[in-house]
């Protein structure tokens, strides 16, 4: 399947995904939700990319999330045999695989932020290891503005470990906006950059960790991964220890650049 909805671009070991409906604040739709999923199942055996950044096309922002005038038309044109009840189970389903196959992907994924991330686009941002955001970014859990609860595809599991149960609650349960310097002052936003210099930062960035040991960068995201659902410390340095032994032994210790 030909991609209609994103580009993807390959710069050495980096990729960068675009999310392309710009004219619909790169809204989801159910074909670019296909095509996402594609991707990223793709990614999972990729050895040549290393780092991906994600970012969305145009100036109106990085992603309003579902498009919803799409998803609520398609209950009419409904086969016989599918109900509404398996009909919205099924792109649920998608949502959510999308997101899983972001986090079990071997690369590290830097979002790259302008203006709002909402809805799914604020669980794309989750997803991410590391978020950059330009100061017109904006964050919200629109789940719940539009009739649907307000924790969707992940946010109640990325969300308070990413800000605390406090602020992860809030957003959940209100729907409010979350700007750009409230973002980062929470940690939900990693550093502020203007839009020109958003994206030769997040590819400083990404030139960064492509400089590490290829295996030592992967063990590295498992580890972290390991650390998001393992339930106490001592089962986080098991995986590490692990990770950090095997390293060793592979040749990968060296002395650090000054």
């Amino acid at each position: 399947m030909g991609a209609e909805h994103f580009l993807y671009e390959v710069e050495g070991e980096i990729g960068i995904l675009t999310l392309n409906r710009p004219e619909k604040v790169n809204a989801v739709n159910g074909r670019m939700l296909e095509e996402l999923h594609q991707f990223w199942q793709e990614r999972q055996e990729d050895t040549a990319v290393r780092v991906i950044v994600l970012r969305g096309a145009g100036e109106k922002g990085f992603c309003s999330g579902v498009d919803v005038k799409e998803a609520t038309e398609g209950f009419g044109d409904l086969s016989a045999d599918t109900s509404i009840p398996e009909y919205a189970y099924n792109i649920q389903k998608r949502w959510s695989s999308v997101i899983r196959l972001m986090r079990t992907c071997p690369q590290p994924i830097i979002a790259a932020i302008h203006g709002p991330a909402m809805g799914g686009g604020l669980a794309f941002a989750s997803a991410a290891d590391v978020r950059l955001a330009t100061p017109d970014a904006m964050f919200c859990a629109q789940y719940i503005n539009i009739g649907l609860g307000g924790a969707d595809v992940g946010s109640s599991y990325f969300l308070w470990r990413i800000v605390g149960w406090g602020r992860a609650a809030e957003m959940c349960l209100t729907g409010a906006q979350v700007h750009s310097e409230e973002a980062y002052r929470i940690g939900l936003v990693n550093h502020l950059y203007s839009r020109d210099e958003l994206m030769p930062a997040a590819l400083e960035m990404a030139n960064t960790m492509v400089s590490k040991t290829k295996l030592g960068l992967r063990l590295t995201k498992d580890a972290l991964n390991a650390g998001l659902n393992l339930s106490s410390l001592e089962d986080a340095v098991k995986v590490e220890d692990r990770n950090q032994v095997y390293l060793v032994l592979s040749g990968g210790l060296k002395p650090a650049k000054k």
